[in-house]
């Protein structure tokens, strides 16, 4: 796999010293840059921004399936290695995270086999963690 650029994702939060909480403490982000209304957080290597904006209530969940599982849809998180997602996904077990999908291995036994695991932050942005036990089957048809 060719080495990747980091990404920068900024991301809406109604609550950010909760959502700040999530990231640093649950999570264990490392926390960068902030003002009164954003935050910035090393996400993996990349740069995730949390920036204030009053919850509208127009927020609207959709739901794919997706190997019998209802994904949440929008969603972003990582690819992690696989030691480390399995590590991760007990750490946050630990912490009693509420899974939207519980850590289990989707497609067992067929291309694209992975690790993965879904769940909200405090202001409803759902990130999924997974892995790739081959993780040159990331864009195998």
């Amino acid at each position: 796999m060719n080495i990747l650029s980091p990404f920068h994702l900024a991301i809406p939060v109604h609550n950010l010293e909760s959502a700040r909480n999530f990231y640093k403490n649950i999570l264990e982000l490392e926390e960068g840059r902030s003002s009164d209304h954003w935050v910035d957080f090393n996400f993996f290597g990349h740069q995730l921004v949390i920036h204030y904006k009053p919850k509208t209530g127009l927020e609207n969940n959709h739901n794919n399936l997706v190997d019998g599982k209802d994904v949440p849809v929008p969603h972003f998180g990582i690819i992690l290695e696989w030691s480390t997602w399995q590590n991760f996904a007990k750490k946050l077990s630990d912490k009693n995270i509420q899974f939207v999908i519980e850590p289990y291995i989707r497609f067992k036994g067929e291309i694209g086999e992975q690790a993965t695991m879904f769940f909200y932050d405090p202001s409803g942005n759902a990130l999924e963690f997974k892995s790739f036990k081959d993780a040159s089957q990331i864009f195998a048809k």
